[in-house]
């Protein structure tokens, strides 16, 4: 949305159940983690990405046009959101050791269950 420098913290889900267990090995009442290995993605980083997986054009969306698009999702996508867990990796023990996001994004088989379309309609990201 707008120019998508809105940012998303990202966290690969194998690193984010280690960060599970070790709370719950922890057990610690009331406490509170952040399983966050990415502080801050560019929401238009991840949609350039996505877009290029699924060989469709990437454009931007204006905040007015975000809830005919997003739904109830719009309300979040555009919204700047980075966070930290230097405080979960110091009271853990916990480091994220997994590929980070847009890696991951780039390695993900867009096109292994894909149906024949006629004419697909153009994409519409975050940005």
């Amino acid at each position: 949305m707008g120019d998508g420098r809105n940012r998303w913290p990202a966290v690969h889900v194998l690193d984010s159940a280690r960060l599970y267990r070790l709370a719950l090995e922890k057990l610690e009442i009331g406490a509170r983690y952040h399983a966050v290995a990415e502080e801050g993605v560019p929401m238009r980083d991840i949609a350039e990405v996505i877009g290029r997986g699924l060989k469709v054009p990437v454009i931007s969306v204006s905040p007015e046009e975000a809830p005919a698009h997003f739904g109830w999702l719009a309300a979040f996508a555009g919204r700047d959101l980075p966070a930290s867990s230097a405080l979960t990796q110091q009271r853990l023990g916990w480091r994220p050791t997994r590929p980070e996001l847009i890696a991951d994004l780039e390695q993900m088989r867009y096109h292994e269950t894909e149906t024949n379309v006629a004419s697909p309609a153009p994409a519409r990201a975050a940005l």
